[in-house]
Formats: structure tokens, sequence, C-alpha cells
């Protein structure tokens, strides 16, 4: 597994510095700069690294399936006032992504993190996200690995329009870096103690953490196409749950999934329905309300119903670093 435990290092002289050093920055209104985001694991990151310079605005609802929003007209008015525009990207929300490109004010910056962080040879195509539809696996978020890469743009962009706010970035920075990275190390620990690290979920959003933390991936019940499986393709993932004897399986506490039960009424294996992929814990202003209460609780749950010793993931604090970004609901 790569580790996190470099990237931290060279910031961490900064930590003790002023989140509010500086004149004001360069945005309008009430001089922050306006950023608005995606979905919500986006959202917390950027909340986190922007601190008070930064005003974070998202689009997608909690809840809201992220592949198939389609943004509302008053969304256009929203990304026309934004001095930056974070996007996940690799193909998640292209009509947000089209619609941020026809309203953008003159001078401001569309980051697509997940286009930045993730060389093209890295993507992961699969059975969800097949090749030859050219739309590659998504969800770098459910990585801590690349979630702090996601922070490290952040910060960049946030340095580059305002100048004098990076001491306070990079202070930010590093905290939440070593946050993620106390999570990662805390994973890795427990994923340990689970005796077969395999996953079957409603929604294929655990390619890359697999990729990176040893697990694998048995199947998706809900493709890119959001079509249910075929009774063939059923009956595959029914055989090999059987054969591999998987205690549990996952959906999602967003979306129920009559498939999944069906899975687990055959196989004997029990039916997890409360992970998240991009649905935050609790409400806006909670302290697990954050991508990294968002990851925890995943973590555990996986863990624990795998048959594994979760305590390390649940030791793991959340960290101090305040978010008042607008979630819409």
């Amino acid at each position: 597994m790569r580790s996190l435990r470099g990237a931290a290092l060279p910031l961490l002289g900064v930590l003790a510095l002023s989140a509010c050093a500086g004149g004001a920055p360069a945005g309008d209104g009430d001089g922050r700069l306006r950023v608005v985001t995606t979905v919500a694991p986006l959202t917390s990151i950027a909340a986190q690294v922007g601190g008070d310079r930064v005003r974070v605005t998202g689009l997608v609802p909690e809840g809201e399936n992220s592949h198939t929003f389609e943004p509302p007209p008053s969304a256009a008015e929203v990304l026309s006032e934004a001095d930056l525009i974070v996007v996940n990207g690799l193909k998640l929300e292209d009509p947000t992504s089209e619609l941020a490109e026809e309203n953008k004010k003159d001078g401001a910056t569309i980051v697509a993190l997940g286009d930045r962080a993730l060389p093209r040879e890295q993507w992961i195509f699969d059975f969800s996200f097949p090749e030859k539809d050219g739309r590659p696996n998504p969800h770098l978020w459910t990585d801590p690995l690349y979630a702090v890469r996601y922070a490290e743009i952040l910060r960049d962009e946030f340095a580059a329009a305002d100048p004098d706010g990076k001491p306070g970035y990079d202070a930010r920075l590093a905290e939440f870096t070593a946050a993620a990275t106390a999570l990662s190390d805390a994973m890795a620990s427990a994923g340990k103690t689970v005796p077969r690290r395999d996953l079957l979920t409603y929604h294929d959003g655990y390619a890359y953490f697999a990729r990176d933390y040893g697990w694998r991936i048995l199947g998706a019940i809900q493709p890119s196409s959001f079509e249910e499986p075929s009774p063939r393709e059923l009956a595959r993932l029914i055989d090999q749950i059987e054969d591999l004897k998987v205690p549990a399986i996952f959906g999602s506490e967003v979306f129920p999934s009559n498939v999944l039960e069906q899975i687990g009424r055959a196989t004997g294996a029990r039916y997890v329905d409360t992970l998240r992929d991009d649905d935050l814990p609790g409400t806006p202003g909670d302290a697990e309300h954050s991508w990294q209460g968002l990851m925890r609780a995943n973590f555990v749950t996986m863990v624990a119903a795998l048959g594994g010793d979760a305590a390390a993931i649940e030791a793991v604090p959340l960290g101090s670093l305040a978010d008042t970004a607008e979630y819409p609901q």
C-alpha cells in the first residue's frame, strides 16, 4: 500500500501559523473566495482546507445520485458568482461541468480534482465502468490517499487566488493530512484482522481504495447504467459468495436494494445497508458530518461486518478543522 507518511512532513512547520494570516482574499461580497463544489465529500475537504477565507457552497444535495444529477436552472446563477468551481471530474458530473463552462464569470477557474490527481494510465475500468464507454470509475475520495491529493490541489488553487492566505491554507492542509494519515494507518492495520477482504456493494465506490489497501471487489449491484443485474449475473454472484463464504454484503443507506436482500437470503450473508458514498453522516455542523466522519463510519462498518477488529479505526479522532460550507439537503 502506498503511504501517506511523507505527505505531511513538508507542512508541519506551518501548523502554528494563523489561519487568518495576511490580507483579505480577492473574492467578492464578504471578501472571501467564492467556491462552488459538487458532491458533499469534496465540499467538506474544500471547506476544511479553505477555512474562514473561503465561502464554499455545494451543489449536489446529499442523498442525490451524483451520476444522474441534473443541476436545476438556479445553479447557473450560483456558478456564475464563483471564483473557483470544483468538480470531481473523471466524467462524474458532466452536466454540471458543462453548465459551469457556460456560466462561469471571467477569470473563474474550473478544477477537476480527479483528472488532476489520477494519471490516465491509472484509471480503473471495471464491470460498472467498462472501458468501451470511456468513463472510468470516478470514486477517488473513498481512498484516503487520494483525499489528501484532493486537499493538496485545493490548497494550491486557493493559494494561487489568495496568496496572502497561503500560510493558513498550508496549516489546514497539514492538519487534514494528519487526520487522513491516521485514518489510513488505522484502516491498514484493521484490514489485516479481516479474514477475507472481499467486498460486494450496492454501488461501485471502492475500486481505488481496494487497489491501495489490498481488498478485492467481488461486484456491485448498481452499475453505471443503473440497471439491475441479469439473472445470470445474479446467479454468478450468489455462487461466488457461497464459495468464498463471504459473511456480509453491503448496501447503501440512501438507496435500498432488493437484489442485495435477495442475495443475502440466498447465501446466508448478512446484508448491511449502512454504507454511504457521498452522503455525509449527521447534519451540517456536526463533527461526523465531514469526509473523515464519512470514511471512518464506512471503514468501521466494513471491517466489523466482515469479522475484523475495527477498534483502531473507531479510535481515530475526526480532527478539529471547522466546516462552515453550505450543504444542500
